[in-house]
């Protein structure tokens, strides 16, 4: 996964240091450290514009963010499950293929 610097994410994600210091506290955004100064990725920028078209276009509410941020996570999370539960499935010979619960049990 590329990162991009601090600098380049502010610059594209359209964001002030005080603001992406504030999102960064409520951990909506959370930065790579992998290098002296943290990183941010592509997703990362994506992020930060959901979070600014759900503060500036539909008005939501810092609280309503983090519910909504969290769900987004899990959502994500459940995808990203169901794609390795349905490759582990395909591995699988024959009819414990076809059979998934049989396979589960």
């Amino acid at each position: 996964m590329m990162t991009i610097s601090r600098q380049e994410f502010m610059l594209r994600a359209r964001l002030d240091q005080a603001t992406l210091t504030a999102w960064i506290a409520e951990e909506w955004l959370v930065p790579h450290s992998a290098a002296a100064e943290p990183e941010f990725t592509e997703v990362d920028v994506a992020r930060a514009e959901l979070i600014r078209d759900l503060k500036e276009d539909l008005d939501v509410n810092d609280a309503g963010i983090g519910v909504i941020l969290s769900l987004v996570d899990q959502v994500h999370g459940l995808r990203r499950t169901l794609a390795e539960l349905l490759r582990d499935m395909r591995e699988r010979p024959g009819e414990l293929r076809t059979r998934p619960r049989d396979a589960l049990e």
